[in-house]
This record gives C-alpha cells, sequence and structure tokens, in this order.
C-alpha cells in the first residue's frame, strides 16, 4: 500500500464514489454531523481510492457519514483525499476504519470482522489491524461461523461474556429456545458462572439421552424457559447435595466397620473361630484398610 505523499485534496461528484462497506447510522449521531458540516463545513475530507473494477470511478474508503451528511445538506461534489491502493487493501481499510470507530455499531464491528475472516486474514492478522486480541477474535469468528448473530449482540452490548456465549452456542441439537434460555438465565443474574455451566451439562446431557427437564417424554418441540432452566439446575445442586451426604454416611460406615474388624483381629478366641470356619483371610479392601 502506497498512498500518495502530499496529496492534494480533490472534489469529487457524490454520484462518482462507491461505497463498499455501507452501514446503518444512528439517526440522531446522523443529525449532529449534518448540522455541524452546514454550519462549520467540513474539517477532514473523505478519502477515496481509483476504482479499477467498478462501474464507478472512486470506491471510498473513509467518509461514509460526511458522503451522507453532503447529500442531505444538497450537495453534488465532496472534498477527498486520492490515495493509491488496490481494491483488497481498499476494503481492509475501509472495514479497520469502521472497527476503530468509538461509536460503532455492534454489528458493524462483527461484519468488519467476518469479511477480514473470508478475505483469509486469521486472528493475529486481525488482531493486528483491530487492536483486538486473538483470543477475542476467535471467539466472534466462532459465533459468526455458527450463525449466533443475537449472542454476538449480547456480547457487544457487555451483557454476557464472550466465554458464555461460546458456552450457550455449544448446547446440545442446536436448541434455539435452550439457548435463548441460558442467556436469559445469566442476564437476569439467576444463574452466573460455574452455575450456567453445570446446568447446561444437565440439560445437555438429558437431551442427549432424550428425557425431558421436568417430567414425561422429551419432545423437541418443547418450549424451554428460564424457570426451566433455574429449576434444573436447582435440582441438580439438590441431587449432588444428597450424593455428597450419602457418600459421607457410607465413608462412616466403612470406618465403623473397619475399627470393629480391627479389634476382633486381635482377639485370639475370635481369630481361632475364623481359623475353625476357614474363614481367616480377609477381601483385600479391607485387608489393606486395617493395616
Amino acid at each position: 500500500m502506497n498512498p500518495i505523499k502530499n496529496e492534494t485534496i480533490h472534489f469529487i461528484k457524490i454520484e462518482q464514489i462507491e461505497v463498499l462497506n455501507p452501514r446503518e447510522r444512528n439517526e440522531k449521531v446522523f443529525a449532529e454531523i449534518v448540522e455541524s458540516i452546514r454550519l462549520v463545513g467540513l474539517k477532514k475530507p473523505i478519502t477515496v481510492t481509483q476504482n479499477v473494477t467498478g462501474n464507478l470511478p472512486y470506491q471510498l474508503i473513509c467518509g461514509e457519514g460526511r458522503i451522507k451528511a453532503f447529500k442531505a445538506l444538497g450537495e453534488i461534489e465532496i472534498p477527498a483525499r486520492i490515495i493509491d491502493v488496490d481494491e483488497e487493501e481498499a476494503l481492509i481499510m475501509s472495514l479497520v476504519e469502521n472497527i476503530a470507530r468509538k461509536q460503532h455499531r455492534a454489528l458493524d464491528l462483527l461484519g468488519s470482522i467476518e469479511r477480514l475472516s473470508d478475505l483469509g486474514y486469521d486472528k493475529y492478522a486481525i488482531a493486528q489491524k483491530t487492536g483486538l486480541t486473538p483470543d477475542y477474535i476467535k471467539g466472534i469468528i466462532t459465533l459468526l461461523k455458527s450463525g449466533e448473530e443475537r449472542l454476538l449482540y449480547a456480547v457487544e452490548q457487555k451483557r454476557i461474556p464472550l466465554s458464555v456465549a461460546i458456552t450457550i452456542s455449544k448446547t446440545a441439537n442446536n436448541n434455539l429456545d435452550m439457548q435463548i434460555a441460558l442467556q436469559e438465565a445469566y442476564e437476569s443474574g439467576e444463574l452466573k458462572g460455574n452455575q450456567l455451566l453445570q446446568a447446561k451439562k444437565v440439560i445437555d446431557r438429558r437431551q442427549n439421552s432424550s428425557k425431558s427437564l421436568g417430567y414425561g417424554q422429551y419432545q423437541t418441540n418443547n418450549k424451554v424457559s428460564t424457570n426451566d432452566i433455574v429449576r434444573t439446575y436447582q435440582k441438580e445442586v439438590q441431587r449432588q447435595q444428597i450424593a455428597v451426604k450419602k457418600s459421607e454416611q457410607n465413608q462412616q460406615k466403612l470406618a465403623f466397620i473397619t475399627g470393629a474388624l480391627m479389634r476382633l483381629r486381635k482377639d485370639e478366641h475370635f481369630s481361632t473361630l475364623l481359623r475353625a470356619e476357614s474363614l481367616d483371610s480377609l477381601p483385600q479392601y479391607l485387608n489393606e484398610q486395617m493395616l
């Protein structure tokens, strides 16, 4: 990429500019841009490059909002910097420009990352161009390839962490109702962190074994609610607590039996009785406990 040094500002007809990476805009922000340009003029020219393959003479790299504002003000031409880059570099510059904006829309950011990925850039290259971490890029691409726009939007709105979104997206049988219920359970604060992970494991296990969250035969068209998810987690916690209690009780019983046998083995009359009945050996596990 070789931008022209000391480039001259050109006045270009707006109708001659192709927008490579169009996006929707916040109406309030756009109105402020229009009013600013109307009052003080354009502070920064747009950036374009020569369009070699398209139908229009120029491709836009940066400045779509300014172009729309000029159109809204009835202008025909707009000041522009012309730089010398190829089509792919122009697209990349446009995508990176969108990502770098302080007030980008979440879906614009996601779309830009996806297009960079489609161009063959790996998570490290995208991270270097965007200032995001490779792990974040990897997670975003994973969700994009799975078509998880709803979860991606929640991540970008900081309603759920990326790691949680990826966990939810891997629900057994790609059950959308289940994913929505898990997301709502997390966002409402009813299940957090490891709680959500445990609930999902139980749900996946039951789905894979064709069991419902409640009673009766599992039906794939059953509507699953957040309450179902929370209730499933609570039941699993209770089940685990009961299992732990039973285990502790069994350990106590085993300790009592082992102690009793140890005392009996020291009794010569009891040992003589066992030998007479050919019962002078113990199971290996019990024998090891009494060593």
